[in-house]
């Protein structure tokens, strides 16, 4: 589970408000699931939400006059996760990448690729996913 403030309302990840995983279509990042990501983000001090708005609604708080609203607000917070023969090796906000950069890794021979993860939480009802998808660093 993790928990976080925004604008004065309190909002919980956790398994009842998960919604789903979208990983990267080629290629499986083992040893990263929703546990381990919450856990991510509890342990992190640099982890911080934005606003960003959508055309499409919550698929689970999809109201009887959603049709009316232009766009849907939602919350996300962006990181990166680094593997080494697509296992889980470090993430961005990881204490242990802070004195390290990916380059200095890669070239150590610790990494050989890299991941944006977005975590998107519906600001009205806090339903939420994570999207995985292998970005080149």
């Amino acid at each position: 589970m993790y928990k976080f403030d925004f604008e004065g309302k309190t909002y919980e990840l956790n398994e009842e408000k998960f919604q789903y995983l979208i990983g990267d279509d080629q290629i499986e990042v083992q040893g990263i699931d929703l546990h381990k990501i919450l856990n991510l983000l509890s342990e992190s001090k640099e982890v911080g939400f934005t606003r960003q708005y959508y055309k499409d609604p919550c698929d689970v708080c999809i109201k009887e006059d959603s049709a009316k609203e232009k766009y849907y607000g939602f919350l996300e917070c962006h990181f990166y996760i680094f593997t080494k023969n697509n296992e889980y090796v470090v993430s961005s906000i990881s204490e242990k990448y802070e004195p390290n950069s990916y380059g200095r890794l890669v070239r150590l021979g610790k990494l050989d690729n890299s991941f944006l993860v977005s975590v998107i939480v519906c600001a009205n009802c806090g339903a939420f996913e994570i999207e995985i998808e292998q970005v080149d660093m």
